[in-house]
């Protein structure tokens, strides 16, 4: 069983700069128990918080850093689950051009910043991601199979992509907000820190 406090200062790591809800999220823990872990850990000198947000120290992000080969051991030698993590990154790269398809478009040759002026084209990239998550749902599927606590993701995912579809663009990047971009790019660090791998530029 992984310890609470690791599992906290994951999700802190995954966070960033995350309140006790968000970190709780991640983590898959109630809030009463985020909220002691936390003040435990803050205690102990590996997070800080400010303004109600939590970092990790740097003696944290050691710490944490030197526990994944040996909570994560038998999930990193998991056939099933490194198959699965590899064909996410085949997908990942197809969402990497779908988000800069997103943010820009193409103008006399020219790739210029997307202002959303063209519903007909933003309405086609929706599309294409819509097409990619039927994709990757069902390695989704096998992700969380392993680690369930990753069925954060999965709801959040369909929920960004669905209000996206309804016509709320701020849904598919939009950094502030739990959009499919930014739930993707935290699910991604996510499996990094699991796997001990590096992420790909």
């Amino acid at each position: 069983m992984i310890p609470p406090l690791h599992l906290v200062m994951h999700g802190v790591a995954v966070r960033k700069h995350s309140s006790a809800e968000g970190i709780a999220a991640i983590a898959g823990l109630d809030l009463a128990q985020i909220a002691s872990t936390l003040a435990s850990a803050a205690a102990g000198g590996r997070v800080t918080e400010i303004d109600g947000k939590f970092l990790l120290t740097p003696a944290g992000f050691l710490i944490l850093n030197g526990e994944y080969s040996r909570f994560y051991g038998l999930l990193r030698a998991n056939t099933v689950f490194a198959s699965a993590y590899d064909r996410f990154e085949v997908v990942n790269r197809d969402l990497k051009q779908i988000i800069t398809d997103w943010q820009t478009i193409e103008v006399g040759g020219r790739r210029l910043p997307n202002g959303h002026t063209d519903r007909e084209y933003d309405a086609k990239v929706i599309d294409r991601l819509g097409t990619l998550h039927e994709r990757f749902d069902p390695i989704l599927a096998q992700l969380v199979g392993a680690v369930p606590r990753l069925d954060y993701y999965q709801a959040a995912l369909i929920t960004a992509l669905n209000k996206a579809e309804d016509g709320d663009s701020a849904w598919v990047s939009e950094v502030k907000i739990p959009s499919y971009h930014t739930v993707w790019f935290e699910l991604h660090e996510d499996l990094l820190r699991l796997l001990g791998r590096d992420r790909e530029e």
